[in-house]
């Protein structure tokens, strides 16, 4: 590697550490005018959260201002819930997604985006259908948390989402147990789990391009610090009071081969967007996402599991002038979704018995 190369690497990793953090006056200088909000670096994009009350679980909107956003998806996991997917495919019509929804409560849950729809609907923001009116196009992708909490009935339904939809902001996104990562946990592989949540990250460059990324981690493997190879949350010891590190118990045939050692769908899957200010074409948005999903691998140990509905969404406001390169948006989409796994789990707080990295001592320094 040149130095050129390693003063360049250097200066992204700086970039979203700064754009993650709450903005002091060194960050509000660095990153003006937004300053670190997460998501909502991008222009143009809001986000909102409704956690219920009854348990933990919940659901996150993402709102597209104004027409809306060229959108795209990348699916990898084996036990997959969601909604107007198929959409997203680049040979077919519709080209603006006016939201997306994040959401607890299993298939349950993707009625979140009806009251989403209606939110939009109420404001005629949609894909205009003549005097029908609009039809807001929202696709949603659902996490399994149904036996969090002990009272399996209790899920995010339309209200959730229309509310989440009207609490939407521009602000700093909200981390940790809220939202759709209200009922998350990882570390299922070897059975006692520690608590997952919402985590955020933007990389913001001198030139204007901002990358960002949002997700609620609620997987079976565990988290790794891609920049350390650390654990910062996962399976726990027998005796609960310490990380087992999923990776040497693999590789020492601790956690036995075969139907036994199958994660349980009922338990899983880790959802997430990322945002970009340039401007792109279904196509182009559809291979950011797939490249997007890498940020999964590098922080999340296994993934994309037969008992993982791992889904990536993808959106590109097109504020940004400059010249779109998709190669580097979708680089920079990895690591901003890679940074805001790992606050996902460190911004996530003890609940239901279930503790956090933070109870650990395991979360990075960078994000302490």
């Amino acid at each position: 590697m040149s130095d050129r190369s390693i003063v360049s690497a250097a200066a992204v990793m700086l970039a979203i550490v700064v754009s993650s953090v709450p903005p002091g006056p060194q960050a509000q200088a660095v990153l003006a005018p937004t300053g670190g909000r997460g998501l909502t670096e991008v222009h143009g994009i809001e986000v909102g959260h409704y956690t219920l009350t009854e348990r933990p679980t919940g659901c996150t909107v993402i709102l597209v201002e104004g027409a809306g956003a060229v959108g795209g998806v990348a699916q990898r996991g084996g036990a997959p819930g969601t909604r107007e997917t198929d959409l997203l495919d680049p040979a077919n019509m519709v080209d603006r997604v006016n939201a997306v929804v994040l959401s607890g409560g299993s298939a349950y849950g993707l009625d979140a985006a009806t009251g989403t729809m209606r939110w939009l609907e109420e404001r005629r923001i949609g894909w205009p259908v003549g005097a029908a009116g609009v039809v807001p196009i929202v696709p949603a992708a659902i996490l399994m948390d149904l036996g969090f909490g002990g009272k399996p009935t209790v899920r995010p339904a339309a209200d959730c989402g229309y509310r989440a939809a009207d609490a939407a902001t521009t602000g700093p996104v909200a981390e940790g147990n809220v939202g759709a990562g209200a009922g998350a946990t990882v570390g299922k592989m070897g059975g006692r789990p520690m608590k997952g949540g919402i985590g955020s990250a933007a990389i913001v460059l001198p030139n204007g391009l901002v990358v960002a990324a949002i997700v609620a981690s609620n997987s079976v493997g565990d988290i790794i610090d891609p920049e350390t190879g650390q654990v910062v949350a996962g399976t726990r010891t027998a005796d609960g009071t310490q990380i087992a590190d999923v990776r040497k118990l693999l590789r020492s045939g601790a956690i036995g081969a075969g139907r036994n050692a199958a994660p349980r769908p009922a338990e899983n899957t880790t959802i997430g967007l990322v945002a970009t200010n340039a401007r792109l074409t279904k196509a182009e948005i559809h291979r950011v996402a797939l490249m997007a999903d890498d940020g999964y691998g590098r922080a999340i140990y296994p993934t994309h599991t037969t008992g993982d509905g791992d889904t990536v969404f993808a959106l590109a406001t097109g504020r940004w002038d400059g010249q779109a390169n998709v190669a580097v948006i979708g680089a920079l989409a990895a690591d901003a979704m890679a940074e805001a796994i790992v606050r996902s789990v460190s911004m996530a707080e003890t609940s239901e018995g279930v503790p956090a990295a933070r109870d650990f001592g395991t979360v990075p320094a960078r994000l302490r």
